[in-house]
C-alpha cells in the first residue's frame, strides 16, 4: 500500500503547517515586543523573569558558580602537550575551561561545586565535520553547477532530534553543509549540538564552502565529466579569490572598496584564512584534483572530505601540503579485480583508509559521518573501524581524529578539541574508550553546563 497521502490530507497538511507558521510568527512578534518594552523597561524585565521560575545559571555555566569534575582518567587531548591526567580534576567557570591538573595538587576555589565521576574517563566533546542533519536535510541547490552564494544556516534547526541523538553520543559541535549536487554547493555553518537558540548554538558562519569533486555532481543537467567540473571549480575558485583579495586590500586602506557580490562574498573569509573549504572528494584521480587546484594552485586551506578508495594513496602529497583527511563514511577499501586496484601487491587486503594515510605518514588524520548515511551518533564507531583496520593508538590517534584534529582542521584549535585552560567547556563523560563500541556516553556538559544526562533518560 502506498504511503503517499491523498490529495485532500495532502491539502490539510499543508494548511496546518500555514496555520503553524502564523502560529509561531505570532508568538515571535509578541517575543519581540517584550523585549524591546523589557530593554527600556527594567522593572518589566525583572517582572517578566521574576515570576516565572526563571533558573539561575547553573555550576559552570554563563553566570553561574564555578564547577570541579573529578575523573580517574582526564583526555587533555592537546595538540602538543599532555594528551591524559590520572585522578585528575578540571574547572570550570563561565563556560570555559579554568584548569586541568591532578587531584590534591590543583586547588579547588571555595564555593565551586564538585563534581567526582569516578571511574568514568573526561573527554573533549567530539566534533563532525561533515553534516546534514543541523536542520532540513540536504540542501542542495542545482540550478548552477557552483553555487558559492547559497547558505546552509537558513535550514539550521538547533536542537533537532538527530541532533540530540548525536548530542548523546558525544557529538558537541557540527559542520553543517549543502549537499553534493553540484560541484559548489555552498557555505556550512559549525555549531553546536545541544543548544535550542541558534545565537548559543553559532559557533561560526561561514564555517566553511563545501566542494564536490566529483561523485554527484555529474549528474547535474548536461551531465559533466571531470574536466568540466575542474573547469568549474576553478574558475569561481579564480573569481572568488581575486574578489576576496580587493577587499582584503581596500581594508588595509590601500585601494577603494570593491562591488559586493553575494555569490562571491564568501571569499573574503576564505582568502583572509577565517573560514576552509570542505572537500567531497575520492579515488586517486580526484584527490589529486584537489590538491593539485584548491590548495597548490588556488592556494586555499582545504582539507579531504570522505578520501576514500584509493584516495589514501596520495597521503605523503596531503601532508606536505598540509590538507587534513577526515575521513567517512566508509572507512575501508575492499579488494577489487575490477579495472581499479587499488591495494598494491595484495589483492585480497582490507585496506583501513585511515591506517592508509597514516602509512603514507600523514598525521591530520579525523573521521565524519556524512549524516545521516551514518547517523549522527554513530560518529565514535568510524573510529573504531580505523582502529580495528590498523590505525594506531598508541598515542590516542582515534581520540585525537575525533577531537584535536578536526578543531584544527577547522581553524578552531584554539578553542575546541582539547580540555585546556581558556578552551570551550565542551566534555564527554564516558565509560572508556571513545573507539570502544561497548563505551557509553553517561553526560555531556556543554559550555559548561551539563545538557545530556544518561541517568535520567538514555538516548544512545
Amino acid at each position: 500500500m502506498s504511503s503517499t497521502p491523498s490529495l485532500p490530507t495532502a491539502r490539510g497538511l499543508c494548511r496546518a503547517v500555514r496555520c503553524l507558521r502564523q502560529a509561531l510568527l505570532a508568538a515571535g512578534a509578541a517575543a519581540s515586543l517584550l523585549g524591546a518594552a523589557a530593554a527600556q523597561s527594567p522593572a518589566l524585565a525583572k517582572a517578566g523573569t521574576a515570576g516565572h521560575g526563571g533558573p539561575a545559571p547553573e555550576a559552570g555555566a554563563l553566570g553561574g558558580p564555578g564547577l570541579a569534575l573529578l575523573s580517574d582518567k582526564v583526555l587533555t587531548v592537546e595538540w602538543e602537550g599532555r594528551q591524559v591526567v590520572d585522578h585528575g580534576v578540571v574547572l570550570v567557570k563561565d563556560g570555559k575551561i579554568e584548569a586541568v591538573g591532578e587531584q590534591g595538587q590543583l586547588e579547588i576555589p571555595s564555593g565551586y561545586q564538585v563534581v567526582d565521576v569516578g571511574a568514568h574517563w573526561l573527554m573533549p566533546g567530539l566534533i563532525d565535520l561533515h553534516c546534514h542533519v543541523g536542520g532540513t536535510f540536504d540542501i542542495n541547490d542545482t540550478v548552477f553547477l557552483a553555487n558559492p552564494g547559497m547558505r546552509a544556516k537558513t535550514a539550521v534547526i538547533p536542537g533537532n532530534p538527530s541532533l540530540e541523538f548525536g548530542l548523546a553520543a558525544g557529538v558537541t559541535t557540527v559542520l553543517f553543509i549543502p549537499g553534493s549536487g553540484s560541484n559548489v554547493g555552498g557555505q556550512g555553518l559549525l555549531f553546536k549540538t545541544g543548544h535550542e537558540r541558534f545565537e548559543r548554538a553559532l559557533v561560526r558562519d561561514p564555517g566553511g564552502l563545501k566542494i564536490a569533486q566529483w561523485g554527484n555532481p555529474e549528474r547535474w543537467m548536461i551531465q559533466p565529466a571531470k574536466t568540466f567540473e575542474n573547469y568549474t571549480i576553478r574558475e569561481i575558485l579564480r573569481r572568488g579569490k581575486a574578489y576576496g583579495q580587493a577587499w582584503a586590500e581596500h581594508e588595509q586602506g590601500r585601494a577603494p572598496a570593491p562591488r559586493h557580490d553575494v555569490e562571491l562574498e564568501v571569499f573574503r573569509d576564505l582568502v583572509a584564512g577565517r573560514a576552509q573549504i570542505a572537500v567531497h572528494t575520492q579515488i586517486y584521480q580526484v584527490v589529486l584534483a584537489t590538491l593539485d587546484i584548491i590548495k597548490k594552485e588556488m592556494g586555499f586551506d582545504v582539507f579531504i572530505d570522505h578520501g576514500e578508495f584509493d584516495g589514501y594513496l596520495l597521503g605523503k602529497l596531503a601532508a606536505d601540503l598540509g590538507v587534513p583527511a577526515i575521513l567517512g563514511p566508509r572507512n575501508q577499501a575492499a579488494p577489487s579485480r575490477g579495472i581499479i586496484n587499488w591495494v598494491g601487491d595484495n589483492p585480497e587486503r582490507v585496506v583501513g583508509l585511515a591506517a592508509g594515510f597514516w602509512e603514507q605518514g600523514h598525521r591530520m588524520v579525523g573521521f565524519n559521518t556524512d549524516s545521516p548515511v551514518i547517523p549522527q551518533q554513530e560518529l565514535q564507531l568510524q573510529s573504531a573501524i580505523g582502529a580495528r583496520y590498523g590505525l594506531p593508538d598508541d598515542a590516542l590517534q582515534t581520540v585525537r581524529g575525533h577531537t584535536v584534529v578536526p578543531a584544527r582542521t577547522i581553524g578552531m584549535g584554539e578553542r575546541l578539541g582539547s580540555l585546556k585552560a581558556g578552551f570551550d567547556a565542551d566534555i564527554v563523560v564516558i565509560s572508556g574508550h571513545i573507539s570502544d563500541p561497548r563505551s557509553r556516553v553517561e553526560a555531556v556538559y556543554l559550555d559548561g553546563a551539563k545538557s545530556y544526562d544518561a541517568s535520567h533518560k538514555r538516548l544512545w
